[in-house]
């Protein structure tokens, strides 16, 4: 069975792309237009085999989402990615100490992105 990748990102270009891609490596993609979108969506049963959040977003960002996430049963140990256009590494450590699991700087090359997602969720 396909793996469930969510994709938590307010451009809806970044969305669209990102969708794309993973669709065309046979991935099954769930898209959120901001952090409090996606945890509504994970708190109503949604379980997604990895989660990629940008950074940057509006009320929520996507640290502060990670931090809910790593509350809600049976997330503490999806893998999550943070998608964005910062490189700095205080905001990495932040990123890390909230429980992301790795760190992707946009533009994003679409063979790696796979690579990656298919090393933290084998099948996928």
């Amino acid at each position: 069975m396909a793996a469930t990748i969510m994709i938590v990102d307010d451009s809806p270009t970044m969305l669209m792309s990102i969708e794309g891609i993973l669709t065309k490596a046979g991935m099954i993609v769930v898209k959120s237009e901001n952090g409090e979108r996606a945890l509504d969506a994970l708190k109503s049963g949604t379980k997604p085999a990895l989660l990629i959040t940008d950074l940057n977003m509006g009320a929520m960002n996507g640290i502060e989402l990670i931090r809910h996430v790593r509350k809600l049963p049976g997330l503490q140990f999806t893998p999550i990615l943070m998608l964005t256009t910062e490189s700095q590494q205080d905001k990495r450590n932040e990123a890390k100490s909230a429980g992301a699991t790795g760190w992707i700087v946009k533009p994003v090359d679409a063979t790696a992105l796979v690579k990656v997602i298919r090393q933290l969720v084998p099948g996928a």
